[in-house]
């Protein structure tokens, strides 16, 4: 039971870290669109493109986002975040980021504002009204930034450790550095009115920018974020083969320990079929032993999994800001235990059932 017991709480940590590195692809909306530059996402598009993508059917709004990758005191990795400049539209196609209003019209107002997340403000004890300093890395300089608001998640599910600014001070910085305007947009969010023309909206607007200087590749937000996702897709493969590895094992266990069980007690079997018990009943009552037995020690390991989880996140800090246990884990390590000790019942069951009453009273076990 003890082995079980870790079984299923390991089973539980490790799917828990599967669905924690998919939770960015889980918190895209059917009804955003990502279009980047079709050769790399690390080239840019000209800004422009923004209202030519809004003319197209189906596209309600359209948002710039920049990925900027400042440091934030040093390059140690407590202390990375992700850092967007993006046009206030963003906000209108996140309703998932929950924002105080006067919160949002203190950002609108001022060029240096930005937004972080809960997560990161709880990290870093970030408060309105701070400064936070901020080391160019993609476009050099010092840079300064005054909170001018925290975003609260809608659920669990959702990622807080991002920081936002405006787009606009980017592109005044770049051209008070170099004489010119930046005029670049790292990708375009595009909310569409029905997610279902998901794949026709897609093509529009790769089409519209046909045989331009930057072609454009759009695809919808959960696929852009697969594709990150794709990169370490080993480590994801592992970890689930892992997860059934570790059931497999405690199966091969329990299914021993059941199998000596009912060959130490052959004699008690042949007893109770002499007393007039069916076969099928002695068969139940080893099934049902062992169905116990994995049901008690199942129910620990899950009722364990929680506070683990939450030791497990605290112990890695923001690297997973998404980490809790779902509910289709749950009701997998519900499953796990259920087959575990129906199988491992099986076989000695049916051994017990067609033993013959003098063959099991003259065992000695």
């Amino acid at each position: 039971m003890a082995g079980l017991v870790i079984a299923i709480l390991a089973f539980g940590l490790l799917r828990t870290v599967v669905d924690a590195w998919y939770a960015g692809a889980d918190m895209a909306s059917a009804q955003r669109l990502i279009t980047r530059n079709a050769t790399s996402l690390v080239f840019g598009m000209p800004a422009y493109y923004r209202d030519r993508i809004r003319s197209i059917d189906g596209v309600t709004s359209v948002a710039i986002s920049n990925w900027t990758g400042g440091i934030y005191k040093d390059e140690s990795f407590g202390n990375f975040f992700a850092q967007f400049a993006v046009t206030e539209e963003y906000f209108d196609q996140y309703p998932e980021f929950r924002l105080k209003p006067e919160e949002w019209v203190a950002w609108k107002a001022d060029r240096r504002g930005a937004l972080v997340g809960r997560l990161l403000a709880d990290q870093h004890h970030f408060k309105v009204g701070d400064v936070l300093p901020i080391k160019g890395t993609i476009h050099p300089g010092q840079w300064e930034f005054v909170i001018r608001g925290i975003y609260e998640p809608k659920d669990a599910t959702t990622v807080t450790r991002q920081m936002y600014f405006h787009w606009e001070y980017l592109n005044e910085r770049f051209k008070q550095r170099t004489g010119r305007n930046y005029d670049l947009a790292g990708v375009f969010i595009v909310q569409i009115k029905d997610g279902s023309r998901a794949a026709e909206v897609s093509r529009a607007i790769d089409a519209e920018f046909r045989n331009s200087l930057a072609e454009t590749l759009t695809e919808t937000e959960k696929a852009f974020q697969l594709g990150f996702v794709a990169q370490t897709e080993a480590i994801v493969t592992a970890l689930r083969i892992v997860s059934f590895v570790v059931i497999v094992i405690i199966f091969a266990v329990v299914a021993n320990t059941m199998a000596m069980t009912a060959r130490e007690r052959l004699a008690e079997h042949a007893t109770l079929k002499a007393l007039g018990f069916g076969p099928g009943f002695v068969a139940a009552l080893i099934v049902g032993e062992s169905v116990m037995i994995t049901a008690l020690g199942g129910a620990a390991g899950i009722v364990l999994t929680f506070p683990v989880a939450a030791a497990f996140k605290r112990a890695m800090g923001t690297f997973f800001p998404v980490f809790h246990v779902s509910e289709d884990t749950v009701a997998m390590q519900v499953g796990c235990a259920l087959v575990v000790g129906l199988l491992a019942g099986l076989l000695p069951s049916i051994r017990a059932a067609h033993v013959r009453i003098v063959d099991g009273l003259r065992h000695v076990g």
